[in-house]
């Protein structure tokens, strides 16, 4: 189950990372998997709803828990409801940026990883969760407390992993996406771009496959410069 924030959903025209690791999966696990969640849509800039499936390719399962603008602050209520009802297994989770932008300090986002953590086991004892440290958008380069948050929250992640780490629940803290820039990799400083899907999904595709076995290497010849997707003009950006 994908869980995250706007980067996560993307919005209308794109691909996302959730079919990149799709994409990956399919090619090189060697059992039957599925892709599950309660949510199916992209977000729609032109009516501000998550409610188009314009996905650039349709034919992949859509099925996540994302949202736009929404956080651990959100998503930790939500999650033990998901597990339960979509019987998922692994949760491969990007989320921070959104919380620390607008909601809550490093201190307090990591309180809702917890509680986001706690939600889950409580639905199924035996989940398996792959974290992703936030990655610094364009603000970052101008907002010197923004970028002390990020990188605070960052580094309490990875504490609270080491902490919360069950060999019945395992959790993995994946690596940076390996040279993430957000000039080359996103459309606007924040949002991927199709180079930037591919950075993420391979981010999370190298941490279940070193440390589960899980797949294998994620390809990187894999065309990171493939044309962009259109996007629709918005009301609002975050």
């Amino acid at each position: 189950m994908p869980v995250g924030d706007s980067m996560t959903i993307g919005s209308a025209g794109e691909h996302t990372w959730r079919y990149r690791i799709w994409q990956h999966l399919r090619a090189t696990y060697g059992g039957p998997f599925a892709v599950v969640g309660p949510r199916e849509t992209l977000y729609d800039k032109a009516t501000d709803t998550p409610t188009s499936y314009e996905y650039a390719d349709p034919d992949f399962p859509h099925f996540h828990l994302a949202g736009w603008g929404e956080g651990w602050l959100h998503m930790a209520p939500l999650i033990g409801e998901a597990v339960r009802a979509h019987r998922a297994d692994v949760l491969l989770v990007s989320l921070g940026l959104i919380d620390l932008g607008f909601y809550t300090n490093a201190a307090q986002t990591v309180d809702n990883l917890r509680a986001f953590v706690a939600e889950a086991r409580a639905a199924k004892p035996s989940v398996r969760m792959v974290f992703l440290p936030v990655i610094p958008n364009v603000r970052a380069r101008t907002d010197a407390p923004f970028a002390a948050e990020v990188a605070l929250f960052n580094e309490l992640q990875a504490k609270a992993v080491a902490d919360l780490d069950d060999p019945r629940s395992p959790i993995l803290l994946a690596s940076l996406p390996e040279s993430y820039d957000v000039d080359h990799d996103t459309y606007d400083g924040t949002h991927p771009n199709a180079s930037g899907e591919h950075r993420i999904a391979a981010a999370f595709a190298g941490a279940m496959h070193q440390a589960w076995g899980v797949g294998g290497e994620y390809d990187t010849s894999e065309p990171a410069a493939a044309p962009e997707p259109f996007h629709r003009s918005s009301r609002r950006r975050r």
